[in-house]
């Protein structure tokens, strides 16, 4: 199976051949260009670390959401210390996770 990369929008398409139009821009064949083979596995290999990274945000996301409430319910000060300890760190894993794959796809591997 071959990759195929939209040079307007940046959508990759799989298939033996490019789509007649781009799924997310609409652009025409014409402007989507063949991913080399080496490209491709970068993409193919990254797919799964990348779906493990969005998953990572938003278990992030949601241990953000369930500190907060703590902190809101504010029980009593140790209590407190827990919930804005966890906090900051779903903001520093969520930072990462997205830095992350910012950099996959710099590199191509997205």
């Amino acid at each position: 199976m071959k990759l195929w990369k939209c040079e307007v929008c940046g959508y990759v398409a799989e298939g033996e051949e490019a789509p007649n139009r781009c799924p997310k821009c609409g652009v025409l064949k014409d402007k989507f260009v063949m991913i080399s083979e080496e490209d491709a596995a970068k993409i193919y290999r990254s797919d799964k670390t990348n779906d493990l990274h969005m998953q990572l945000i938003r278990l992030a996301m949601k241990m953000d959401d369930i500190a907060k409430q703590g902190i809101e319910d504010n029980l009593d000060p140790g209590c407190v210390k827990v919930f804005e300890a966890a906090k900051a760190h779903a903001w520093e894993l969520k930072q990462m996770a997205k830095a992350e794959l910012a950099g996959h796809i710099a590199k191509g591997k997205f």
